[in-house]
């Protein structure tokens, strides 16, 4: 299933379909030569924006949830995928420990860790659940609505090792972000993988460091197929810490807003965009969803901060905030907004789904309670993309954009952790 959109895809969207289309052959040696160059994250999750006039990521997660989402036609991808994966990493592996989030009060967590052990089984691992938590203090089994059940078992903490009872792993697979910081029981974990790294987490990771990345990516790829990176790159405005509690501080972010807004005007006036521009106002260093708010004009936004407050969203206080360019999505579903989401393991586009929020605006955030998804069809045959269709016309070719998008924020992600790696060297 395939959402429309609200108007047809107009001039510049059709034209990044037909240079990516064309340039095909360059664009996979391109990746290859980069995936030579850099090595991946161990796996991630994009959130895509589809404009109509602009195609570009809005979020790129390091410790993707949600894998239930994706359908049982994606495992075989998800699964060779990460048999590649392991492989690169630890080709004798036999155990995985996959450590989860601590909040698992939620059944579609759950699942989402029942769908990553049921890959990595049949990628050929032993695959158990080592818990933080200090509320897991014996094997617990957890039945999930579909008749599934998960088991959790607390950690051992052993010298420079991490198991669970009876259970040695040699990779240890975080799927949490550790946004609370990292705990002393993953450090220091010197005979053992943790993949994702350390590192990746909001302990130490930081959006700003990945936009600058990613317009790294997006200028060298628009040069690649002759296109403006701005059609793939959201603009991003970072600046210092900001005490939104205090005069100042809302003067100050006021200043950074209007700054933003007015190079976007620039660029929509550039290439003929009727539509209002607007900015999003988020968090430097935090995957939540709901700390986001949506700004179309400075004036309003006292008045935004103020409804911010009173709704408790978590962006009060001094903050390391990030402006960025919002992009708005045109796409619908029953006429509920739509966003595509695309998820890759190693280098590889597994899968995906459209994250759907029939409350939300088309200029909102549609990772907050209530979302619902219908799955992207990555894995199918019949979704190979096909060179001569008129552009706009053709669901397949749009998938293969929105895994070129994906890939090229992965890529910034690669970028982004050579650059945070405590243990590299790093040259100015």
């Amino acid at each position: 299933m395939v959402p429309h959109l609200v108007t047809a895809l107009t001039g510049p969207i059709n034209e990044l379909e037909q240079r990516i289309l064309d340039s095909m052959p360059a664009i996979e040696r391109w990746f290859r030569l980069e995936w030579m160059e850099h090595t991946p994250a161990f796996y991630a999750s994009v959130d895509v924006r589809n404009a109509g006039f602009k195609l570009a990521p809005v979020d790129t997660h390091l410790f993707p949830a949600d894998w239930n989402h994706l359908t049982s036609s994606m495992l075989p991808l998800a699964v060779q995928a990460a048999m590649a994966a392991i492989e690169k990493i630890c080709p004798e592996a036999r155990n995985l420990l996959i450590v989860p989030d601590n909040n698992i009060r939620s059944t579609s967590y759950l699942s989402n860790l029942a769908q990553l052990q049921r890959i990595f089984h049949m990628a050929g691992l032993n695959v158990r659940f080592g818990s933080i938590s200090p509320d897991i203090k014996k094997s617990t089994k957890i039945a999930l609505p579909d008749g599934d059940s998960i088991t959790l078992d607390p950690v051992v903490r052993t010298r420079s090792r991490l198991g669970v009872k009876d259970f040695d792993p040699c990779t240890i697979l975080l799927n949490t972000d550790l946004s609370a910081g990292v705990p002393g029981i993953l450090e220091d974990l010197t005979e053992q993988y943790l993949l994702p790294p350390l590192h990746a987490s909001w302990a130490t990771r930081r959006k700003s460091m990945h936009a600058k990345c990613y317009e790294e990516v997006a200028k060298r790829f628009g040069k690649l197929i002759g296109v403006d990176s701005w059609l793939i790159n959201p603009m991003i405005d970072k600046g210092a810490s900001i005490d939104l509690n205090t005069a100042d501080g809302r003067d100050a972010l006021n200043v950074r807003v209007d700054g933003l807004l007015t190079k976007v005007k620039k660029k929509y006036k550039e290439y003929g965009i009727k539509e209002k521009p607007f900015v999003v106002v988020k968090a430097d260093n935090s995957s939540s969803g709901a700390a986001a708010i949506t700004v179309r004009d400075t004036k309003e936004l006292d008045a935004i901060l103020a409804r911010a407050a009173g709704a408790s969203i978590p962006l009060q206080g001094t903050q390391e905030l990030i402006v960025q360019e919002g992009v708005q999505t045109n796409e619908r579903m029953n006429d509920a907004v739509a966003e595509p989401v695309v998820y890759m393991m190693d280098r590889y586009v597994v899968g995906g789904f459209y994250r759907i929020h029939a409350e939300r605006a088309f200029d909102e955030n549609l990772s907050v309670p209530g979302s619902s998804y219908v799955p992207l069809a990555f894995a199918e045959s019949t979704h190979l993309p096909q060179p001569g269709v008129r552009p706009g016309a053709s669901a397949p070719n749009r998938f293969y954009m929105y895994g070129v998008i994906g890939r090229l924020a992965m890529l910034a992600a690669s970028y982004e952790l050579e650059a945070t790696d405590p243990n590299a060297e790093h040259y100015d």
